[in-house]
């Protein structure tokens, strides 16, 4: 089987403060690196690093950053189509990253919006019966639903992340199969049952430190978070949503406690390192989760 994964791309920028500024304030802080970025990103190079055969489709603009991106891309276990845009620039990500390890993200998505409906949908078109298509909140709302519905059409599975959130998300739940949301999303968007009662197949919900619980109408699944010192949380959650996914798939069954139980270990993997991309487990990491 074959992954799409559509979504945004961007470069990090790190930034390490002592703690996060109140309005007005100038503070003092540390350039820590400069890393491929982006929740779309972030999925697909943690799902080409699991062995699944992934295919990443974004929008970037035509200057020296889209450029770097794509050499970037390049070195992934991934096949990337880029759309190169006219006139838009590459989207960018400023990360700030406090002494305690918690971060505070600044997304631009001028390139992830400008993606058009037919873009999206002309990327599955070599999608098949029991392929899957992984979605975030960046990109428009007529671009994901295109996509939500051309997978629907040749009998994908979808999985998306509602993040950023964004208000037409309610439009999309008939359309999706498995919802991946940390607490505070499930909360905005009604609670975990108000989203089963709307049409979503199964859910995961993420705790933080809690660990996971995999939720459906009949039945739920609480996996413990594994223990790790925490250095940077950036992009955890993209790499447990991805391995949770992969880990199914390369195995042909269903959402499980072993494929929670996966995610959280390469999840756990991530947040003790610095970085994004940099920090996600590499393909022999990832073996040697996803043979536990």
């Amino acid at each position: 089987m074959k992954v799409f994964v559509i979504g945004n791309v961007a470069l990090d920028e790190t930034l390490s403060i002592e703690d996060f500024p109140r309005p007005g304030a100038s503070i003092f802080g540390a350039a820590l690196s400069r890393d491929l970025g982006g929740k779309g990103a972030n999925q697909a190079v943690a799902m080409g690093r699991t062995g699944l055969a992934c295919i990443f489709v974004s929008a970037v603009g035509q200057g020296p950053r889209g450029q770097e991106i794509a050499q970037r891309l390049a070195q992934e276990p991934l096949e990337a189509e880029l759309v190169a845009l006219e006139g838009v620039a590459t989207d960018i990500s400023i990360v700030l990253m406090s002494a305690r390890g918690e971060n505070a993200i600044i997304t631009t998505r001028e390139a992830a919006s400008a993606l058009t409906p037919e873009a999206a949908a002309a990327a599955l078109a070599r999608g098949q019966t029991g392929d899957l298509l992984v979605l975030q909140g960046n990109l428009s709302a007529a671009a994901t639903q295109a996509a939500l519905r051309a997978a629907r059409d040749a009998g994908m599975r979808t999985a998306f992340n509602p993040s950023p959130l964004q208000p037409y998300f309610g439009t999309l739940w008939p359309l999706v199969d498995t919802v991946f949301l940390n607490e505070g999303e499930a909360e905005a968007l009604g609670g975990v049952e108000s989203l089963l009662a709307q049409g979503v197949g199964e859910i995961v919900l993420t705790l933080g430190a809690q660990g996971a619980e995999l939720i459906r109408t009949t039945e739920r699944t609480r996996v413990p978070a594994h223990p790790c010192a925490v250095v940077d949380t950036t992009g955890a959650g993209d790499c447990f949503m991805a391995v949770a996914l992969a880990s199914a798939a390369l195995r042909g069954t269903r959402l499980d406690a072993r494929a929670l139980n996966h995610a959280a270990r390469a999840a756990a993997h991530t947040v003790g390192r610095a970085g994004t991309v940099a920090a996600f487990p590499n393909r022999a990491e990832m073996a040697a989760i996803l043979a536990t």
